[in-house]
């Protein structure tokens, strides 16, 4: 089955050239070249994932963004500007599942939308591997594999999907401290790359949601150098 891309992107040149290698690489690409024709062709059409520049005319990334993810769970890769680590983080917080700054290489943009398609389809067998035991509860936070759903104190949170694998593996082995390697393969799908901030900047979003324990305590430990620990309150 061929993958549907759709690159909104406005530098026209940029997006002839991405579209001609991912092309190449067998994926089936549209083309947008501002937000508000992008967030509609987003809206109406039937795409496996979508790459996304932030600054464009008419409609930024990221309004497109907040607007697409309120009745749509398709994977986003977002291309930021070099130095923009702001749009990174506000783009995660919106429901982004990986970033590139640009300007960056063709092959890494495939990589990382097979990155993305990758974990997806693992998010897909998982909620099947994890029908046995659907519901993770730790003190005050319920945990649902089979509807991909978080509550603390009986109040859902509004969980991105990378944000959701990301505490699912840290529940798994609440008490343990988990390295940031092993966390990007688990909720992004693929190897930590140097100077990669994306789990950091995934963990900030979680742990602002998910709040600290009613002593005040953070439920998840910053371990440096190293990567996060889930704290069992005892």
């Amino acid at each position: 089955m061929t993958t549907r891309i759709l690159l909104i992107e406005d530098d026209q040149e940029l997006s002839e050239l991405l579209s001609e290698f991912l092309a190449l690489e067998n994926f089936e690409i549209d083309q947008a070249f501002d937000g508000e024709q992008g967030l509609n062709m987003a809206l109406n059409g039937q795409y496996d994932a979508l790459v996304l520049d932030i600054m464009m005319p008419k409609m930024n990334g990221l309004d497109l963004l907040k607007q697409f993810r309120i009745n749509h769970k398709t994977p986003v890769l977002m291309l930021t500007a070099r130095s923009d680590e702001v749009d990174r983080i506000v783009g995660f917080e919106m429901g982004a599942d990986d970033y590139l700054p640009k300007p960056c290489n063709p092959r890494e943009i495939v990589a990382r939308i097979r990155a993305i398609l990758r974990r997806v389809e693992m998010d897909k067998a998982g909620m099947q591997a994890n029908s046995n035991r659907q519901i993770v509860v730790l003190e005050d936070v319920e945990l649902n594999h089979n509807t991909r759903m978080v509550s603390k104190q009986g109040e859902a949170l509004d969980l991105t999907s990378t944000e959701f694998n990301l505490l699912a593996s840290l529940l798994e082995k609440a008490g343990q401290v988990l390295s940031k390697e092993e966390l990007t393969e688990t909720a992004l799908g693929r190897k930590l790359a140097l100077y990669d901030r994306s789990v950091d900047m995934h963990m900030s979003n979680l742990r602002r949601k998910l709040g600290p324990f009613l002593t005040d305590e953070p439920r998840i430990k910053t371990i440096r150098g190293v990567g996060y620990q889930y704290v069992i309150n005892d």
